[in-house]
């Protein structure tokens, strides 16, 4: 007598394992989360897995799902689970040596953008610590005639940009180098953007986990005091900014003041600082 074939699950079952899950994982939202995680197994919008409950699930896309809830449990982001994170509206690709783009640092586009009066200047702007190139690009795709240079410390971090960059349409405008603060580039910066290390070495191991096991630490790790990079970047700013340019640096909470000497000491001004959605201090605006 042949066994009588095991029913497949459904989308509504799969959802519901998955937001069982999470719940006893202590993930905030489990059921919104969930519903992210099982559109991206099954390959669909997550508006369909409301919409289609009875919808049969192939065992392999069940398994898939299964396997992500289980990443998540452990407390990684579902933008390393997707491998990708939106930032000012664009898709950027992540890797082990990128971090993960936050919404606050959309910030320093917003406040260099403010401050930009004709977008269609064919402007020169240099991006340290780029990352997946999210500050760069973003601001390129807003500066139509707009060049720039990301520089990063890490070379892996530089391949994920340059593939952003070509994956935007935006490899033509930008060039990206492996170095730091005293990489050889040619002066006369119209912006500078950089968004470096500035949490104290004491405090990266409180972070929460979604971010010190799945960020570089490379790119939070600020030294003793937080400021490390900062006394860096500002003579490296100070050599390349032109007469009229602006730099907009990404800060921690409560250093402004100190980022603010720090820029002083290197001869540059910090002329405004511009606060995120949380209305906390994140950027630094500084000129000649």
């Amino acid at each position: 007598m042949s066994a009588v074939a095991e029913k497949a699950p459904t989308v509504g079952d799969v959802l519901a394992t998955a937001s069982a899950r999470l719940a006893a994982a202590g993930i905030a939202a489990p059921r919104h989360e969930a519903r992210l995680i099982v559109a991206l197994a099954l390959g669909v919008e997550p508006g369909t897995v409301v919409g289609w409950p009875e919808r049969p699930v192939e065992p392999v896309r069940a398994a898939a799902a299964a396997a992500l809830t289980e990443r998540r449990s452990r407390g990684e982001p579902f933008s390393r689970l997707r491998g990708k994170r939106e930032f000012w509206s664009l898709d950027f690709a992540l890797s082990p040596d990128t971090l993960d783009p936050r919404p606050d640092s959309e910030t320093l586009i917003a406040a260099a953008l403010g401050d930009i009066p004709d977008r269609a200047a064919p402007l020169r702007v240099v991006d340290f610590g780029t990352g997946t190139g999210c500050l760069l690009l973003a601001l390129l795709s807003e500066l139509p005639h707009a060049t720039g240079i990301g520089i990063d410390i890490v070379p892996g971090a530089v391949a994920m940009a340059r593939e952003n960059a070509a994956a935007l349409g935006l490899a033509a405008r930008a060039e990206f180098r492996i170095g730091s603060g005293d990489t050889r580039i040619e002066a006369g910066a119209d912006v500078i953007l950089a968004n470096p290390p500035y949490i104290a070495s004491s405090e990266v191991g409180r972070l929460p986990q979604e971010v010190l096991a799945f960020d570089p630490v490379t790119a939070l790790d600020g030294g003793p005091d937080g400021l490390f990079a900062f006394r860096a970047l500002g003579a490296a700013i100070r050599g390349l900014l032109a007469p009229a340019g602006r730099a907009y640096i990404e800060i921690g909470a409560g250093q402004g003041w100190q980022v603010a000497r720090i820029l002083g000491e290197s001869g540059l001004t910090a002329r405004a600082t511009f606060r995120d959605l949380a209305d906390i201090e994140r950027c630094v605006v500084a000129t000649l």
